[in-house]
C-alpha cells in the first residue's frame, strides 16, 4: 500500500505539474480538495520559505499527515524582484493568469530584452504532525519575453524565455520544463526527506 502525502494546494495545474515530476516516487499524492474542514491558510509570510513552513505544518497537523508546503513566484530583476511573493494576485482580486501577465508586460513596457532578466522561485517544505522535516528551494532564470507565447503550462510561464532554447516554458512544455524548473529542483532536493518518510522513518 502506498503511503499518502498531501500537497497543500487546490491549484490544480500545480498539483498535475507536481506529479508529473514525483511520478517516480512510491507514493499516494492528495491535495487540499480530498479533505473536509480544513482550517485556512494565509500566505502572510514575507518570504517564499515562511509561506511552504506554514502550509506544511497546518496541513500536517490538521490532517495527520505527511505533507508538502510549496510557494512559488516569478520575481523580475527591473521590478526591484516584483511580482515575488505575490506573483499569484499580482493584479488584484480579481485575478488570473492572463491579468498577471498582462500586468507585467505594461509594467515592462520599453525595456530592452537583456533589462528584463527574471528568476523563478520554488520553496518546499515538508512535515508531519511533530513538525518540520525540511525546507528547500530552487530557482530558475530566465528573461521576460514582449507577449505571450506558447500553450503549455500556467502562471507567468508564456512570458518566460529561457535563454538556451530562445522559448517560453509555455513553449517548451512539461518534457522539458520538468527537467530544468524552479519546481523541479526544489522537489528534487526533497528525495532525501520523502526517502527516510518512506522507510517509515519519523520526518
Amino acid at each position: 500500500m502506498k503511503k499518502e502525502m498531501v500537497v497543500a494546494t487546490r491549484n490544480k495545474k500545480k498539483l498535475k505539474e507536481i506529479k508529473e515530476i514525483m511520478q517516480d516516487l512510491n507514493l499516494k499524492i492528495t491535495s487540499l480538495d480530498n479533505f473536509k474542514n480544513l482550517p485556512p491558510i494565509r500566505e502572510d509570510g514575507k518570504t517564499f520559505k515562511e509561506n511552504a513552513i506554514k502550509k506544511a505544518l497546518r496541513i500536517a497537523k490538521a490532517t495527520k499527515k505527511f505533507t508538502l508546503g510549496e510557494d512559488s513566484g516569478l520575481c523580475v530583476d527591473a521590478l526591484g524582484g516584483r511580482p515575488g511573493i505575490y506573483s499569484s494576485r499580482f493584479s488584484g482580486r480579481e485575478k488570473s493568469d492572463l491579468k498577471n501577465n498582462l500586468k507585467l508586460l505594461h509594467l515592462l513596457e520599453g525595456f530592452p530584452l537583456h533589462k528584463r532578466k527574471a528568476h523563478y522561485v520554488c520553496a518546499v517544505a515538508l512535515a508531519d504532525q511533530h513538525g518540520l522535516a525540511g525546507v528547500v528551494e530552487g530557482k530558475c532564470f530566465g528573461l521576460i519575453g514582449f507577449k505571450l507565447e506558447g500553450r503549455h503550462g500556467f502562471g507567468y510561464d508564456p512570458l518566460f524565455i529561457i535563454p538556451k532554447y530562445k522559448k517560453t516554458f509555455a513553449q517548451l512544455g512539461p518534457d522539458i520544463k520538468h527537467r530544468m524548473s524552479h519546481r523541479f529542483r526544489a522537489l528534487k532536493k526533497t528525495r532525501k526527506i520523502i526517502f527516510k518518510y518512506l522507510r517509515g522513518e519519523n520526518a
